[in-house]
């Protein structure tokens, strides 16, 4: 799997950026009706968004089974300098071995790609070395994979209520209470999660 464990943002297409967007830089939050899938009680963070097709990164889910000091051995980069675990998340079912880091703008490269005034995503190997040496930003995610859709098929799951939609929140994105952002997310359209699952269960 070392192999695998490759980091790069080559298919965030720049076409995907350009012009207006409803849901960049947007977060979408999975209906109870995605319960069987991989976006059970998921947050996306979406990157971009064009005629084009979607991508975004789920930033509420941890990869268990995978620790950040051993995909940097993997990697073969410098073991952190201190008692330092960042979290490994699943940023998605597609392309599950690469690695994407979203983060605050502190921290820029060539090839970092900036979304809004005030998040970036990187992917290549540099970032994880800086994180790792204590040089990387001050906010950052860490996750494997994205979530990826096709021309008009984020547009046809919000049409289907597969999703609702709120603008992103820094502090949302990057708080490390990972567990209730799902919630935290809902109540920021004022909609209490315990009346969302009853009304799914009545439909």
């Amino acid at each position: 799997m070392a192999g695998k464990r490759t980091a790069d943002v080559a298919h965030l297409d720049p076409n995907l950026l350009k012009g207006d967007s409803p849901f960049r830089n947007h977060l979408l939050i999975a209906m109870p009706g995605l319960g069987d899938s991989f976006f059970h009680k998921s947050v996306v963070y979406v990157c971009a968004h064009s005629a084009a097709g979607a991508m975004g990164i789920v930033i509420n889910q941890k990869l268990q089974d995978v620790k950040f000091r051993e995909l940097l051995e993997q990697l073969k980069l410098p073991q952190p300098q201190a008692i330092f675990e960042p979290t490994v998340h699943f940023g998605g079912p597609v392309e599950t071995g690469r690695g994407f880091v979203l983060h605050s703008t502190d921290f820029m490269r060539e090839d970092t790609v900036r979304i809004n005034d005030n998040i970036c995503i990187t992917g290549t190997i540099d970032i994880l070395s800086a994180i790792a040496e204590g040089r990387g930003p001050q906010r950052s995610i860490f996750a494997l994979g994205y979530s990826g859709w096709g021309p008009g098929q984020l547009e046809q799951e919000m049409q289907s209520n597969s999703w609702l939609t709120v603008p992103a929140d820094d502090e949302l994105i990057f708080s490390t209470d990972i567990a209730h952002k799902w919630e935290k997310s809902l109540k920021r359209l004022g909609i209490e999660p315990a009346m969302l699952s009853m009304d799914a269960g009545r439909a």
